[in-house]
């Protein structure tokens, strides 16, 4: 007994350094374009692309990746989706052109899509009822820390190595990964497989990469522009098709009376809140580090590590208080919590100290891990284990869109307040070329109050999300949700 529950956290540990490097896929770039434009002669719209592609393929391929690992086994696929990640990422730090890199980039995202839900869906499989609110405070962890972490690791390579080490660092925790799955995970699957849903799945893919193209695309692009006015309703309607389409199936690709179920609707929701806020957080923060208060990529990224102490902090305490008042609580604090550090982060201004800055960073980063651990876990007591993958799947695409949308909406609203077309950075660099600090001093307090916008918007935002969890969020018949969840 003793060596089954050791193998089990010694799996958990390899499926949540995998997680950490999906998140920190995501944002590890975004210190690399400048290196990759000139390695691979990349015009702007390759460096674009060589982001995007990740997070569109990431998010249009998650539904059907979950419902497929449920039908042909959990284990199968996760061996699958880490191979793809890590020959893809090889793939990548050899590249010597974008094309390959782009090409590169669409095989990691579909290996995320893959592994993902995966992992979400085998940690419901591998941990008594008991054990699994800790083991998804982990996995909390492992999602949401990657994030902020991109920045870093990406950094300290560059600083040491050439730009493919951004890529190629993934291989490590892939091969340790493969070797923790192939020993210490069971096979799992649907014992009573269903027929594969092929329309759902393109409709769910088409709707899901055409929305979250537009939400990406309309910062630059603009809302009114042609390519967000076509995409973004074009794949609301295929995202309506999908619903309607699933409605009349006899196996549909997700089940749709899980939302009918106020757990897992406002279990979802606020881990989707939540990432909302935190990337939309991690979109104008590292700026003002970086143009505002003049660090580097590498030194603003380690200035984010308080948010991540909070994070862990966060859910790990959000586990332990679900176990003893049911996820409600916790859910509902996180979410206040998290309003709370974003509404005092608005008072930065552009002078303002490190000490106040890594203050509310941290308040916020534990508000994000008091919401989202007990939230998931909240989800994954509510998913038949024959679905646990297609059901987790669902959670995770609304969480990909909430991001995307937090990128986006906020994106633009620090663009309209700012009132510079140029951006922060260019419009930095161009004052101290020409030796103006009182422009320079100008800009600093424009893209401060700019940044105190986005993060009232957020905080308000989190805010009604408390509100409606306090409301509609329906705890367990026992504390110790997992007690009632489906075995």
């Amino acid at each position: 007994m003793v060596a089954l529950m050791k193998r089990r956290w010694w799996a958990l540990g390899a499926l949540m350094l995998s997680l950490l490097t999906i998140g920190f896929d995501a944002t590890i770039l975004n210190v690399a374009l400048d290196p990759l434009a000139a390695a691979l002669h990349a015009d702007t719209d390759d460096l674009q692309w060589i982001i995007d592609a990740y997070v569109l393929v990431f998010a249009g391929l998650l539904l059907p990746a979950g419902a497929l690992a449920d039908r042909y086994g959990r284990k199968t696929f996760l061996v699958v989706g880490l191979g793809l990640f890590g020959a893809a990422s090889v793939v990548a730090s050899l590249a010597g052109s974008a094309a390959t890199v782009i090409a590169a980039r669409c095989l990691m995202g579909v290996g995320a899509a893959v592994l993902t839900p995966t992992i979400t869906a085998v940690v419901t499989r591998i941990f008594p009822a008991d054990e699994r609110p800790r083991a998804v405070a982990f996995m909390a962890i492992g999602l949401g820390a990657g994030v902020p972490l991109g920045p870093i690791v990406g950094g300290y390579l560059l600083r040491h190595f050439w730009w493919g080490s951004v890529f190629l660092v993934n291989v490590p925790v892939v091969a340790v990964a493969l070797i923790a799955v192939a020993v210490l995970v069971p096979q799992s699957r649907d014992p009573r497989p269903r027929p594969v849903d092929l329309v759902g799945g393109l409709l769910s893919t088409g709707g899901l990469v055409l929305l979250v193209y537009a939400v990406i695309a309309a910062p630059a692009a603009g809302w009114t522009s042609a390519r967000v006015l076509v995409a973004g309703p074009l794949g609301v309607l295929l995202l309506v098709a999908f619903l309607s389409w699933e409605r009349r199936q006899r196996a549909p690709l997700i089940d749709l009376s899980l939302f009918g179920r106020p757990r897992f609707v406002w279990g979802s929701t606020a881990a989707t809140v939540a990432a909302f806020a935190m990337f939309g957080l991690l979109f104008v923060v590292p700026l003002y580090l970086q143009a505002v208060r003049g660090h580097d990529a590498l030194a603003a990224g380690v200035r984010l590590l308080p948010m991540m102490a909070g994070l862990m902090i966060g859910a790990k305490t959000g586990e332990r208080v679900a176990a003893r008042t049911g996820a409600r609580l916790p859910m509902t604090a996180g979410l206040l919590l998290l309003a709370a550090g974003l509404a005092v982060g608005a008072l930065t201004r552009a002078g303002s100290g490190y000490g106040f800055v890594a203050g509310w960073l941290a308040v916020a980063g534990a508000g994000v891990g008091l919401t989202t651990a007990p939230a998931l876990d909240a989800v994954m007591g509510e998913l038949p284990p024959e679905r646990s993958g297609s059901g987790a799947a669902l959670t995770l695409a609304m969480r990909q869109v909430g991001a995307a949308l937090g990128v986006a909406l906020l994106g633009s609203l620090s663009s309209v307040t700012f009132h510079r077309k140029e951006g922060v950075t260019r419009a930095m660099a161009e004052a101290l070329a020409n030796g103006d600090a009182t422009l320079a001093a100008e800009i600093r307090d424009d893209y401060a109050g700019a940044m105190a916008a986005v993060l009232v918007a957020c905080a308000a935002v989190c805010a009604l999300g408390a509100a409606g969890t306090a409301r509609w969020m329906r705890d367990a018949e026992r504390p110790e949700e997992a007690v009632a969840a489906p075995r």
